[in-house]
């Protein structure tokens, strides 16, 4: 898998945590460099994690779906990126709403497995794809960080005027990445 796709796919999953740091910028309005390094270490490990989990649990399985392992792929990224797009539509306006702090506590950890839950799912096309598992993790790990504390950063600023737009773009991306992998194997065989 070459670096440009692991950055496109890094970038779309990134969408929801900088979607959800914005959210969180525009809850505080005013956040302090405690919050948003908070924010980003636990979106980036999370989202870190989530592939290698979902990449250990792809390999026990690989033997039986390797032949249409593609559609998997396909019909994975391209649910994950219609999901986000749906959501895009509907939910910045709820998490807007919440009044608490969302760099503590249980908050924080629901966020946090909330916005990474979709990078499971891509864990497991990784291990249909038989790519290797460390560097797209960290990729993935790091641009999330870097996103949320981007987001975190200008939420105040921008608030819910962008943040739903560029949660269209990453599920844009994904689906888009999920239809190269099915017609690179479709086209193959």
């Amino acid at each position: 898998m070459s670096t440009m796709v692991i950055l496109g796919i890094a970038f779309g999953l990134a969408m929801d945590a900088f979607a959800a740091s914005i959210a969180c910028g525009v809850i505080l309005c005013g956040v302090s460099p405690r919050q948003i390094f908070r924010l980003s270490f636990h979106f980036g490990l999370f989202q870190f994690a989530m592939p290698v989990i979902g990449w250990l649990a792809g390999l026990s399985i690989i033997g039986w779906v390797e032949s249409f392992d593609h559609w998997i792929a396909f019909v994975l990224l391209g649910f994950i990126g219609g999901k986000m797009i749906w959501e895009s539509f509907h939910s910045f306006e709820e998490r807007s709403q919440s009044g608490n702090d969302p760099t503590r506590g249980l908050s924080l950890v629901s966020l946090s497995i909330a916005t990474s839950i979709d990078a499971l799912a891509v864990g497991l096309v990784f291990a249909t794809e038989k790519v290797r598992i460390l560097y797209p993790c960290i990729v993935i790990g790091l641009v999330a960080g870097i996103m949320t504390a981007l987001g975190m950063a200008i939420g105040c600023r921008i608030g819910a005027r962008f943040g739903s737009r560029m949660e269209r773009i990453g599920g844009a991306v994904l689906i888009v990445i999920g239809l190269k992998i099915l017609f690179s194997h479709v086209s193959a065989s």
